[in-house]
């Protein structure tokens, strides 16, 4: 058994206290003497911070965050950029030139990219005539003495004025000017290519002696490959994020924000409450699994498009993100079965233990001031000239080092969120204690090392993941049975440890709150609280921490229900805020839902834990007995009660 606590509960009310509360004794139960520990953790963390900001300063000054949307010409200039030489700002649309170029970098074997074939900014895709041959010529320079408002008024097309040398030429496919032969259509801002020739042009075009185009599947095929590869489908899921901002802000901060505070408002009525969580639970999950599937296509005809603008209806373009909203719909469908299951579960629950719900909600706390801080991670993209002797373009090349700048942030603002957790449970425990004992202070320092104790055994767990997908790619995992089960069980031991550490660390808190002890001590004193009044905590937690997890995931999927109807109106299906599928936003917003939900809930959370270990700690001071709880708690955790009404 642990001894005392020594100044921390030192002293009892005063019998003498005119006011039959606490004397001036009792202000010392746990006030005293404090001083600041875990100091260098807090350096360590401001130090972080600085470090993340000047970081974030290179981004945002050398960054182009329209390289996430639109593509590059031959030039390296990014279509739509006023700043570019020409002026690209009305021509949007990436345009390859030279159909036979396209066609080489989709044959088995070549080693000619398409970042290499020559490609322009357009501001239409370009069709072949109905009656004669349609030519897009280059960028008006040198001999060619056009501006380039005359050049886009004339479609593009200067092929009229050229000499009888640079005709030649582009009737060797070798420009200034080349020939539309194949239809394209415009799917996120890249023209892609129809792999189905006009007769009319083509014939004009042999007429006219040019060389011979290629027609083939792999003219569709390599386009379609660049759009869809798993860098440019993330670069617009990253896009679709920056384009759906109102709906971010209004469905991942301000909706869950003020859903969460009538979450707290209902939760007095405390009998009806877990019984409208779960009906509302499950019809939310229902609702936006319905939605996933109204997105996918699998019902009605409002599946996504990757088409941006007006089209031929017979066009049809396959998309990854279609693929992703497929996984996403199945996904969630299994979920609704399993949380349909679960809720029966929790009803049979909640008919058994509404008693012990009510006694955990009976705390009269008024006043909590929570923040909360959003950090934007910035990027670094630079473009690298491609040295070759037969190409033409540029590519984006990451340098080496965006990937430890990436890292290194999402490690500094899973750290910060931490921290934020950790700051707002220690001042509403500290404000909960001073109801239940008396008033104290808390560490930034304890809590900084906290919070870092997480974040490090979190990202120790991640690396540990990555390395298992990259050896199962390369087949070096462990063949025999006993590797296979080695490498699992250190995977679950590695979990446990990281949920064991966040329960500790949420008690740490608390504890830390009321004795003003160092994170360390604070936590060696919460465990041993606890494993000696085990079943006294989960009497109230089970149910309470349920229902608590319900709420915040109705506040959720409410946030995810808005964003689906935000994002299905004209203004994100169309023109330059077309999203390419709702899925990432959804998910941000259900995201940022949860967390403002979390730190909402965590004022009835920690309120339920500080008290509880208080009453804890209480009861081991005085002999067993609480001397300073409210008699409804006595009477709900006094193990005597209880067993008398387990008799009855």
């Amino acid at each position: 058994m642990r001894g005392p606590l020594g100044p921390v509960i030192g002293k009892y009310p005063s019998s003498s206290d005119g006011n039959g509360g606490m004397g001036n004794g009792s202000n010392d139960i746990i006030k005293h003497n404090r001083k600041c520990r875990d100091v260098v953790f807090l350096v360590i963390f401001i130090a972080f911070w600085v470090a993340m900001i000047v970081n974030s300063s290179f981004g945002f000054n050398q960054g182009n965050p329209s390289r996430l949307i639109y593509g590059l010409d031959y030039k390296g200039n990014v279509c739509g950029d006023r700043h570019a030489d020409p002026d690209l700002r009305e021509l949007e649309l990436r345009y390859w030139l030279n159909p036979n170029q396209v066609y080489q970098t989709g044959v088995k074997g070549s080693k000619f990219q398409l970042s290499n074939a020559r490609s322009i900014c357009l501001m239409d895709c370009p069709i072949p005539s109905e009656d004669g041959l349609n030519w897009v010529c280059d960028y008006p320079e040198g001999d060619i003495h056009i501006s380039v408002d005359d050049w886009i008024d004339r479609n593009y097309d200067y092929f009229a004025d050229l000499t009888p040398e640079l005709r030649n030429t582009s009737l060797q496919l070798q420009g200034p000017c080349y020939p539309v032969i194949f239809p394209s259509v415009n799917v996120y801002w890249t023209c892609q290519f129809i792999a189905r020739a006009s007769n009319v042009s083509l014939t004009h075009w042999q007429q006219m002696g040019g060389v011979k185009v290629i027609e083939d599947i792999a003219i569709d095929k390599s386009i379609h490959k660049a759009i869809n590869s798993r860098s440019s489908v993330l670069k617009r899921y990253v896009a679709d994020v920056g384009k759906s901002w109102p709906v971010l802000l209004v469905c991942g901060g301000f909706l869950p924000l003020f859903l969460s505070i009538i979450w707290l408002l209902i939760r007095h009525f405390v009998t009806g409450m877990p019984w409208v969580t779960v009906i509302l639970f499950n019809m939310l999950i229902i609702s936006v699994t319905m939605f996933y599937y109204l997105k996918a296509g699998w019902i009605g005809n409002d599946a996504i498009s990757p088409i941006i603008g007006e089209h031929d209806p017979y066009y049809h373009v396959s998309a990854r993100e279609l693929n992703h909203l497929h996984a996403a719909a199945v996904f969630m469908t299994v979920l609704m079965i399993v949380a349909f299951l679960s809720s029966i579960a929790v009803v049979r629950r909640i008919l058994m233990a509404t008693s012990v719900l009510k006694a955990s909600y009976l705390h009269d706390i008024r006043k909590i001031a929570l923040a909360s801080n959003i950090q934007e991670v910035a990027y670094l993209i630079v473009s690298k000239r491609l040295s070759c002797n037969s190409c033409c373009g540029y590519s984006i090349q990451y340098t080496s080092h965006i990937a430890a700048a990436i890292l290194f942030h999402l490690f500094g603002g899973y750290w910060a969120t931490q921290f934020i957790i950790a700051c707002s449970s220690t001042v509403i425990a500290g404000s909960v204690a001073s109801y239940y004992w008396a008033r104290g202070k808390h560490r930034l320092g304890s809590i900084a090392l906290g919070s870092l104790v997480v974040s490090f055994v979190e990202s120790i767990r991640f690396i540990l993941e990555a390395l298992r997908r990259k050896l199962k790619l390369v087949n070096s995992m462990p063949q025999s049975w006993i590797g296979k089960v080695i490498y699992q069980t250190s995977q679950c031991c590695l979990k446990c440890i990281g949920c064991i550490i966040r329960s500790v660390n949420r008690n740490a808190y608390i504890m830390i709150a009321i004795t003003g002890k160092g994170f360390f001590k604070a936590s060696e004193i919460a465990t041993e609280l606890i494993m000696s009044n085990i079943l006294r905590i989960g009497k109230v937690n089970v149910i309470g921490d349920v229902i608590l997890f319900l709420g915040k995931l109705c506040v959720s999927l409410t946030s995810a229900l808005f964003a689906f109807l935000m994002l299905d109106t004209h203004r994100y299906k169309s023109a330059h805020n077309k999203i390419s599928s709702p899925l990432f936003p959804v998910l941000v917003c259900w995201v940022f839902g949860y967390i403002v939900a979390t730190l909402f809930f965590g004022v009835v959370e920690m309120s339920i834990d500080t008290i509880i270990l208080s009453f804890c700690q209480d009861s081991d001071e005085h002999q067993g007995t609480a001397q300073y709880a409210p008699p409804l708690l006595i009477e709900t955790l006094n193990d005597q009660n209880e067993t008398q009404r387990l008799t009855q």
